[in-house]
C-alpha cells in the first residue's frame, strides 16, 4: 500500500480567550497532543506525521503561556483551569465534538485533568512520564522539603531566580536540559529534586559536548528562538499556580478518569525514579484510572519521551488509539 506523505500546516485559533498557535497534520479522527516544560508543540514532530499517515487529525499546540501561543501576564492565569479550558475551546476551534487527548510532562497533568474534568469532550487519554496523580490531602508546597543548603526544584521554579537563570543563555538551558533528562546522561536518573542555594537548577544539568542521537542542534534551534522571545515566565507560571490548583480542584478530590487510557515512561525517566515516590501511584493507577489499558515502560529511555524513543511512542499510541 502507498503511503502519503501529509502537509505539516501551522494557524492560529481563537480559544478560551486566548490566541493559539497549533501545528497540525491529517484528517481523520482527532487527537490533541500537550506539551510540557521548556518544551513547544515541536516536542510532537514524530507523532504529528506518524499519526496523520496512519488516518487521525493530529494537533499539537503551543500551550499557554508558550511559542506563537498567547501569554497573559497575570500569574493566576495559568491554572488547570485554564489549561483544560484552552483544550476545550480548541476543539469547539476545530469544529470537533470529541478527541483523544495526549500529554507529556506538565502536559500530561494536563490532559488527564481534561479526562478527569470533561470525560464528554475526550473519549481517551495518553499520559507520558507522569501518571495521573489524585488531589493531595494537603496543600502541595507544604509538603516540599526546604533547607538552608538547598530548596525543592518546584519550589525554586515558582521563584523570580528561574526565570532569570533559564534566560542567562537559553542555549545552555535547553541543551542541558533535555540532555539531563534523557537516558543517554547515564544509566541511573539524576536527583535533581534540590536546588543548591546560590548554585541555580542548571547547577544539577550537564550540557553535553555533544548531542545525541535523538536530537540536533537545529532542534535546539527551534527550542532557542522560541523562548528567546518569550523568554520562560509563561511555562514557568503553571508551577505559580500548584496550591491554586490544589484549591481550584477541591471538588474533584475523589473523582476517578473514567474513559479509556494509556500510560507510557521510559525506565530512566527522572520524573518516575524511585527518589519521585510515585512507585505506588502507578502500581496503584487502576484505582484512579479504572480503564486503563496498558502502562508502557520504554527501555533505555528517560524524560524526553516522545522526542528520544518516538518509534516506540508513535507505535504504542497508534496501538491505543486503534482500539477507541
Amino acid at each position: 500500500m502507498k503511503t502519503t506523505v501529509q502537509e505539516l500546516t501551522h494557524r492560529v485559533v481563537e480559544t478560551n480567550g486566548i490566541r493559539m498557535h497549533i501545528a497540525e497534520c491529517g484528517v481523520g479522527p482527532l487527537v490533541i497532543m500537550c506539551h510540557g516544560f521548556p518544551e513547544s508543540w515541536y516536542s510532537w514532530r514524530h507523532q504529528l506525521s506518524a499519526l496523520a499517515e496512519a488516518g487521525f487529525h493530529a494537533v499539537a499546540p503551543d500551550m499557554r503561556g508558550y511559542g506563537g501561543t498567547d501569554r497573559p501576564t497575570a500569574v493566576d492565569q495559568y491554572t488547570l483551569l485554564h489549561l483544560v479550558g484552552d483544550v476545550v475551546g480548541l476543539l469547539d476551534a476545530l469544529g470537533a465534538d470529541q478527541a483523544v487527548v495526549a500529554g507529556h510532562d506538565w502536559g500530561a497533568r494536563v490532559a488527564w485533568h481534561c479526562a478527569l474534568l470533561r470525560p464528554d469532550r475526550f473519549r481517551g487519554v495518553i499520559g507520558l512520564s507522569l501518571p495521573f496523580v489524585p488531589r493531595l490531602p494537603t496543600r502541595p508546597t507544604a509538603t516540599m522539603p526546604r533547607r538552608e543548603d538547598a530548596l525543592y526544584y518546584l519550589l525554586y521554579f515558582q521563584s523570580p531566580a528561574a526565570e532569570t537563570e533559564f534566560a542567562r543563555d537559553v542555549r545552555m538551558t535547553i541543551r542541558s536540559i533535555f540532555y539531563t533528562g534523557s537516558a543517554d546522561s547515564g544509566d541511573v536518573p539524576r536527583d535533581v529534586t534540590m536546588v543548591p542555594t546560590g548554585g541555580g537548577f542548571l547547577s544539577l544539568m550537564t550540557n553535553p559536548a555533544s548531542l545525541p542521537a535523538w536530537i540536533t542542534e537545529a532542534d535546539v534551534d527551534h527550542y532557542v528562538k522560541d523562548f528567546a522571545c518569550t523568554g520562560f515566565r509563561g511555562g514557568l507560571n503553571w508551577y505559580r499556580n500548584l496550591d491554586r490548583n490544589w484549591e481550584l480542584l477541591a471538588p474533584f478530590a475523589d473523582a476517578r478518569v473514567t474513559v479509556p487510557a494509556l500510560f507510557i515512561a521510559g525506565d530512566r525517566d527522572l520524573a518516575v525514579a524511585p527518589f519521585r515516590g510515585l512507585d505506588p501511584v502507578i502500581a496503584n493507577l487502576t484505582k484512579y484510572v479504572p480503564q486503563l489499558r496498558a502502562i508502557r515502560r520504554l527501555p533505555a529511555c528517560g524524560h524526553c519521551t516522545q522526542q528520544e524513543r518516538a518509534p516506540q511512542v508513535n507505535s504504542a499510541m497508534l496501538e491505543f488509539l486503534r482500539t477507541m
